[in-house]
């Protein structure tokens, strides 16, 4: 018999590394596509960002420190800077790069959010767009960003629905680089409740077409809904029934057994 080799303790580190270096190039790649200066917000995008404005100007405080996680071009913490201190964390180094010159009053920090060092309980508000979808270890993510957060925090988070995104034709083909893991609004309480009282559950711009969703997002349906007035009310229907695109979560750090708020 030949010889075993020994096995490499750095092998793991690199692979990760590879990793990290495919999503960071999908990411900067991705959003200098899509989210630069110029470019147009899709309307779930625009939704989530009315949703998350609407949600800071209803707390009753002052000036608050807010963290984006996986900010993308930074488009969203130059709105949220009327609220307070906003800093926006995102893989895509070189588009954080041209970001710091277009919202100067924000500030960015390039690199992965699960490993960079980070004041514990730091910030009163953490808010995420579409990023736990792209999370690979979610479980962690919700204990990390839990942790960022000081003991009456709040959590503003949108991700994608899985049950209509699977309802959904057309969707892109996962690209090197992406993780996808989308969670529907079950899933999403599973994650969340451990450590989290959710606020408010909710989900945006209903779509889909196919299975059941046909028959709720029929283009006949809504016309005739819309002819006599209740185009609005089906909407909002549908967006209660967590029929939209987007899932969204306002949340508060939970207080744990033991009087304190959860670390």
């Amino acid at each position: 018999m030949g010889s075993m080799a020994s096995p490499d303790p750095s092998a793991s580190t690199r692979a990760g590394s590879e990793d990290a270096d495919l999503q960071r190039q999908f990411w900067n790649a991705w959003n200098a596509r899509f989210r630069e200066e110029g470019m147009q917000l899709p309307p779930p995008n625009a939704r989530q960002a009315q949703t998350v404005l609407g949600w800071l100007r209803g707390t009753d405080r002052g000036p608050r420190d807010i963290v984006e996680v996986g900010c993308g071009s930074g488009w969203l913490c130059g709105l949220m800077t009327e609220f307070g201190k906003v800093q926006g964390i995102d893989l895509a180094d070189e588009v954080l790069a041209r970001s710091r010159a277009r919202f100067r009053e924000a500030t960015f920090t390039a690199g992965d959010f699960m490993r960079m060092e980070l004041p514990p309980a730091g910030a009163h508000v953490v808010v995420a767009l579409e990023v736990l979808s792209h999370v690979s270890d979610q479980p962690a993510f919700i204990s990390r960003v839990a942790q960022l957060l000081r003991g009456d925090g709040v959590l503003m988070l949108a991700t994608q629905n899985r049950f209509v995104l699977e309802r959904t034709a057309g969707v892109t083909p996962k690209a090197p680089g992406q993780v996808r893991q989308w969670v529907d609004a079950a899933e999403l309480r599973r994650l969340l409740e451990p450590q989290f009282e959710i606020l408010q559950l909710t989900s945006l711009h209903p779509t889909g077409h196919l299975g059941v969703l046909r028959w709720v997002n029929s283009g006949r349906l809504e016309s005739l809904l819309s002819s006599i007035g209740l185009a609005n009310a089906w909407t909002s229907l549908r967006e209660k029934w967590l029929l939209g695109h987007t899932l969204m979560v306002h949340a508060r750090k939970r207080v744990s057994q033991f009087g304190g708020k959860v670390p």
